[in-house]
């Protein structure tokens, strides 16, 4: 883990023609499907991203309910740090009983949902046993993401000072969580990527928390920008809101709209008079949405099965046949920007298979990847993980089984007379 806690902040352009100027600490616009960054201002800086780090803690719950350690039918037994918590009206919270049992899904709902802080805790408990052992495997699930600016210091994103003393063992009581915009669109990118059902709960605009009793609560989701609320915008979905004094008023937005999906980080926003406020967060993200939406489009450049001119197939040595051909694997797809039409494809080896001569040595199976295609193109702003999908694999179409020792036998006499033949009329040129 690599923590950068510069704060200044530090311009970047959104691309050559500057389109975009969007008023926060940190920005950045991603293609989710493709991780293509379109935009991005200050983006490797760590930040506070105050409740945006349940993205994290939503993670691990939804891995762990994959692996079977974890399910929504479990039941919680409140521990005192959260029944306190919970019951602190200042935040945002479903208040839980002390001698009551919670099912996780109804924690988790209230967690994706309302931010509820105390039910955050109470997920990370259930998950770790402590919110301590919680703060651990979310730092290093951030390291197996590929995380580089960050620092979780609990699971809710508060400040430490406000779990009434009772902050994870190892932090400090004033101690909050912080990561770079890049790493949060980072997050949001590998979330809905292995767990897409997140959506299906973070799109929810209203639901009651324990509905029939007497602990009811109307929960409206703070995601402002959901089609029936305040801000409503179309093909909005997901994800998660963040508001603390350190932090400022944050937002990780998703919307799709006609298959294509896009990724929006806005850290401490602010308005035309340089102040933070809801609005501002939905502002700066509906301007980069607008953006992506208005000019950009994921379309296929090269189809699967895709054969590259001059690389059609390829030599091979030691095989009963001396060529293997090759194709793409999969269509090869971009975020292109209109008026973004001509590409070129660009083929490159995959090292590791090949001789000094760039021969491949038989046996070689059907499928194997050989290389990969991509477009010659330079991407100024790159791509959230590596390269993204900027390249897809080029595999062999058949097999080629290695030759027996008396066919290779005879190739190598014959090339021994070829040559020798070679030399002869190369020496005595007058001859003939």
């Amino acid at each position: 883990m690599i923590l950068l806690m510069a704060m200044t902040v530090i311009q970047k352009p959104a691309n050559a023609e500057g389109a975009l100027d969007i008023n926060a600490d940190a920005a950045i616009l991603i293609e989710a499907s493709t991780g293509k960054i379109l935009y991005e201002k200050n983006s490797e800086s760590a930040l506070g991203i105050a409740s945006m780090t349940k993205m994290m803690t939503e993670y691990l719950l939804l891995e762990a309910i994959k692996e079977g350690k974890v399910s929504f039918e479990d039941e919680y037994s409140v521990s005192e740090a959260v029944y306190k918590v919970s019951q602190d009206t200042s935040l945002s919270n479903v208040p839980l009983r002390a001698d009551g049992t919670y099912t996780v899904k109804e924690l988790y709902e209230a967690m994706a949902i309302y931010s509820a802080n105390g039910a955050t805790m109470a997920i990370a408990e259930t998950i770790a046993g402590t919110e301590a052992e919680f703060v651990k495997m979310m730092n290093k699930k951030a390291e197996e993401l590929g995380l580089e600016n960050y620092k979780f210091v609990n699971s809710s994103g508060l400040n430490n000072k406000d779990l009434k003393g009772m902050h994870p063992e190892g932090t400090g009581p004033q101690d909050e969580n912080v990561m770079s915009a890049k790493d949060t669109a980072k997050l949001a990118y590998h979330l809905i990527h292995d767990f897409p059902e997140v959506l299906e709960t973070s799109s929810i605009e209203k639901l009651k928390f324990r509905e029939g009793t007497d602990d009811v609560t109307n929960m409206e989701n703070w995601n402002w920008m959901l089609p029936g609320l305040v801000y409503g915008y179309e093909g909005m979905d997901g994800l998660k809101t963040g508001t603390t004094d350190f932090a400022g008023f944050c937002f990780t937005g998703t919307a799709e709209r006609n298959g294509e999906r896009y990724i929006t980080v806005v850290m401490n926003a602010k308005d035309d008079n340089n102040k933070g406020s809801y609005e501002a967060r939905f502002n700066q993200t509906k301007e980069m949405l607008d953006y992506a939406f208005n000019n950009y489009s994921v379309e296929e450049i090269y189809p699967k099965g895709y054969e590259i001119k001059g690389n059609k197939t390829l030599p091979v040595i030691k095989g009963k046949e001396k060529e293997v051909s090759i194709k793409s694997a999969a269509p090869l797809k971009r975020v292109v920007k209109d008026g973004e039409k001509k590409f070129k494809p660009k083929f490159e080896l995959n090292k590791d298979k090949f001789t000094k001569d760039k021969e491949l040595t038989a046996p070689i199976k059907k499928g194997e990847t050989v290389g990969y295609l991509s477009v010659d193109l330079k991407d100024e702003l790159g791509y959230i993980t590596g390269n993204g999908q900027a390249k897809v694999d080029v595999v062999t179409t058949q097999k080629v089984e290695k030759a027996n020792w008396f066919v290779l036998s005879m190739r190598a006499v014959g090339g021994f007379f070829g040559d020798l033949w070679d030399g002869i009329t190369s020496t005595v040129k007058g001859w003939f």
